[in-house]
């Protein structure tokens, strides 16, 4: 795997951040993943925005404009050997004495690798996976996409150690996200998301859904979901840059609806396939 380091492209095995790197000490640091296809990345313009609103979130100066940006990832992309990749970028505030404080004009680390992006088979997309649900016990301001992520860790290992796909977040009765995607909920033929807010991540691939919701004039909304509405929805589904659009089969170890992917899950996820492939065959979007 060949890695983009502090202004370096080399073998991720000779990348090295000194210990007093922010990032390592105190999580002071954001990242984003962004998945590429056949070597395009998808949504890259609106990673990057993203990227950017969390450097104004916790006062840190991105180091590149979204051209360079496009520029080293291009080549990330092009050094490394899979055709659909999972670029993983990040950015901290940099090397400084361990001092809460942050400290004023530290030149940030980035860091950008690939993986293999790994995608829901298509066994998962006709069957759906199971869910649980958990409270929703992280910080406050889970919408600054920060490397600082021991409690949606705890949660997604939670998930897994009951054999689950994902854990689905409830604050005060009220449904945020999952540990690591997006919740749609599908109620009478009609779609509904929780909106952006302090206590979850504005998703990139929850937008294109909507988007395609809306396009297809298809019946949504986005507003508060209670627990109730969570736990008596017709379908379920998660959405994040590697499930794309998956549907949850089960819930807490209880049929979501007939137990299978729903009708609704079916038309959307033709949908976002479908956009998927014309957006690779568009010319860049940086």
């Amino acid at each position: 795997m060949n890695v983009f380091l502090n202004g370096e492209y080399m073998p991720i095995e000779l990348a090295r951040v000194p210990v007093l790197d922010r990032g390592f000490l105190f999580g002071d640091g954001l990242y984003e993943v962004i998945p590429v296809y056949s070597r395009r990345p998808f949504r890259l313009k609106q990673h990057l925005a993203r990227l950017q609103d969390g450097c104004d979130a916790i006062s840190i100066s991105n180091p590149y404009d979204a051209r360079h940006w496009g520029e080293i990832i291009g080549r990330v992309v092009e050094s490394n050997p899979w055709e659909d990749q999972a670029i993983y970028l990040q950015v901290t505030r940099g090397v400084f004495k361990r001092d809460h404080v942050f400290p004023k004009d530290i030149k940030p680390t980035v860091f950008v690798m690939a993986n293999p992006l790994v995608t829901p088979s298509p066994a998962a997309v006709e069957n759906g996976l199971p869910a649980i649900t958990a409270q929703d016990f992280r910080w406050t301001r889970a919408d600054i996409k920060s490397v600082s992520l021991l409690g949606n860790c705890m949660l997604r290992s939670m998930a897994d150690d009951a054999g689950c796909i994902e854990a689905i977040l409830l604050r005060d009765g009220m449904l945020t996200e999952a540990s690591v995607s997006n919740v749609f909920i599908v109620k009478g033929g009609h779609v509904i998301t929780p909106p952006n807010s302090n206590l979850m991540l504005p998703g990139t691939t929850c937008d294109v859904v909507l988007e395609l919701l809306a396009s297809g004039s298809i019946a949504h909304e986005v507003r508060p979901v209670t627990e109730a509405e969570l736990r008596a929805a017709d379908e379920i589904w998660l959405t994040s840059s590697s499930k794309e659009v998956l549907a949850v089969n089960t819930l807490d170890g209880k049929l979501v609806g007939t137990g299978k992917p729903g009708p609704m899950f079916r038309k959307v996820h033709a949908l976002y396939q479908d956009y998927k492939a014309s957006v690779m065959r568009a010319p860049a979007d940086v």
